[in-house]
C-alpha cells in the first residue's frame, strides 16, 4: 500500500499461540460483568459492530471518552487488562513508536460488520499533537480495511487485514481516515474456534504529566 510516513502494516505479528490467548481473553471481556453492546452514535445510526471499551469509555453520542457508560447503561468502564496494554507497547516498539495505552476499545465484526471511514480524534490534544500512535490488533476473519489520508476526498488504499496482523499509525499519520468495508467470511484460522472477527485498537488518551 502506499502509505503516509508513520503507517505500517504489520503481517502475521502474531503467532497461533498468542492469537488463541487474545482470543480467549476477548471472549471473556465481551461477555463479561459489563458486556460489549451496539452502539447507537449521534443522529441514530446504530454501529455495524459489538462494542466495548477498556479503560475509557468512547460515548457514541458525544464522541467523547468517559469513565461510565453514560450513553447506554451508565456502568463503570472495565479495566484495560496489563497484558493487552503491553503488547500494544511492544508492536508500537517493533516501528521505533512509544505507546504506553490507556484505553483500548474492543469491537466484534459479524459478517455484516463494517465501520464508516472516520478519524481518530477525540483523544486527548497533547496525545494526537504527539502524534502517539494507534495500534490496532486483527483477530479471526480477514477485514477489508481502507486508510486513507488527512482528508477524507485523498485517495483511499485497501489492505486485507488477515488473523495475527497488527496496523500501526502515528506521527504524521495519526490522523488519517480509515474504516472497513467487509469481512470476508470463514477466513479465521480453524484453530481458533473463531467466527467473525475481534479488533482491538489501542490508543493513549493523555501524556504523562512531568515533574
Amino acid at each position: 500500500m502506499s502509505s503516509p510516513s508513520g503507517a505500517f502494516h504489520l503481517k502475521s505479528f502474531l503467532p497461533l499461540d498468542r492469537q488463541r490467548a487474545i482470543v480467549a481473553c476477548c471472549r471473556t471481556l465481551i461477555d463479561g460483568d459489563v458486556p460489549g453492546y451496539v452502539p447507537v452514535v449521534r443522529g441514530g445510526g446504530r454501529m455495524h459492530v459489538r462494542m466495548l471499551c477498556l479503560g475509557r469509555h468512547w460515548n457514541g453520542q458525544t464522541y467523547r471518552y468517559e469513565p461510565t457508560r453514560s450513553d447506554y447503561d451508565h456502568a463503570a468502564v472495565p479495566p484495560l487488562p496489563a497484558e493487552l496494554a503491553d503488547l500494544a507497547g511492544e508492536i508500537a516498539a517493533s516501528v521505533g513508536m512509544t505507546l504506553r495505552a490507556d484505553l483500548c476499545i474492543l469491537n466484534y465484526y459479524d459478517a455484516e460488520g463494517r465501520m464508516g471511514l472516520h478519524q481518530d480524534k477525540d483523544e486527548s490534544p497533547e496525545s494526537i499533537a504527539a502524534g502517539v500512535p494507534v495500534v490496532s490488533v486483527s483477530l479471526g476473519d480477514t477485514a477489508r480495511f481502507l486508510f486513507g489520508g488527512l482528508r477524507r476526498r485523498d485517495p483511499i488504499d485497501a489492505v486485507l487485514l488477515k488473523s495475527g496482523d497488527a496496523f500501526v499509525f502515528g506521527g504524521p499519520a495519526r490522523l488519517c481516515y480509515h474504516g472497513v468495508s467487509r469481512i470476508v467470511p470463514s477466513t479465521s484460522p480453524p484453530e481458533l474456534g473463531l467466527v467473525g472477527r475481534f479488533n482491538l485498537t489501542f490508543r493513549q488518551y493523555s501524556l504523562p504529566t512531568s515533574g
